[in-house]
């Protein structure tokens, strides 16, 4: 089996998420490091846009009386509540052996990890496909500003309904795709700092939301630790993805190309606030 890179867990700042991710692709891009994975957490709790969403979506007062965090993702979709919850980041080449050269394919392919780790949990995933107008209508928006809304050509499903949202973005040749396995959810917070012309829609919206999106706890009825989720998907990774994940850690390039991407990119508002 290859061997790929298992970055160390931790809780990090938005910025300092969003950085690590782009560092870790800028390093492998310049062929520095193999192939990596990392499982991470938030402090604080946070609110992430995507590249093209705009941040008048986002109820800023409310963010902010609510203690979140708020960054501006490197990849697209839409708003994600990072709270209780496991992240994932896989960083691959585009040239890596068998690796689709769509977007959606290689998206299909890299979550395979996701599905083997949920049936590490006890749940029955799998990818299903949208090739149908009644399928692609089954997971679309409600025209929410919320993420597990929009589906691409695959859903990764668990139980029927969506409980991770993901998207992957490509630079210099290599593949950043990450996401958010939901542990529990909160879709009250969510929707409280999430901007809507009436009461009334974001009612609509977050009961709409409700049918589609679920947590981990929601479809097992227990809590799963940080740490145990973890684990299921480390080795789900490795089986799904045929890989042996080998703990490392940052290099120093990693490391300076991290403080400078929080400093003039990520933790600056001229990135967060560009539209």
């Amino acid at each position: 089996m290859e061997a790929w890179r298992l970055l160390p867990t931790g809780l990090f700042s938005p910025a300092e998420n969003m950085a690590l991710d782009e560092a870790v692709l800028i390093a492998h891009s310049e062929g520095l490091v193999p192939p990596t994975v990392r499982f991470y957490g938030w402090n604080p709790a946070t609110v992430s846009i995507g590249y093209f969403q705009k941040q008048a979506e986002i109820d800023f007062p409310v963010l902010r009386a609510k203690g979140l965090g708020f960054v501006r993702r490197p990849t697209g979709g839409r708003a994600v509540l990072h709270d209780r919850e496991v992240t994932y980041s896989i960083v691959v080449s585009e040239a890596y052996p068998n690796m689709p050269k769509s977007v959606n394919e290689s998206y299909r392919v890299l979550s395979m990890g996701l599905v083997e780790g949920f049936r590490n949990l006890g749940l029955q995933a799998s990818m299903v496909s949208l090739a149908t107008e009644e399928e692609k209508q089954k997971y679309a928006s409600l025209g929410s500003s919320a993420c597990f809304d929009s589906p691409s050509w695959y859903e990764l499903v668990v139980e029927g309904r969506k409980v991770t949202g993901s998207a992957q973005t490509r630079q210099r040749g290599a593949i950043l795709q990450h996401g958010s396995i939901l542990l529990d959810l909160d879709e009250d917070l969510l929707f409280s700092v999430l901007y809507f012309s009436s009461d009334k829609l974001r009612e609509r919206l977050k009961a709409g939301f409700r049918e589609k999106a679920v947590s981990i706890k929601q479809l097992t009825g227990r809590e799963i630790s940080f740490e145990v989720a973890e684990a299921a998907f480390r080795t789900g990774f490795e089986k799904g993805l045929g890989i042996e994940l080998v703990p490392g850690e940052l290099t120093e390039r990693e490391r300076h190309l991290l403080e400078e991407l929080v400093r003039t990119k990520y933790g600056a508002p001229e990135w967060n606030e560009k539209r």
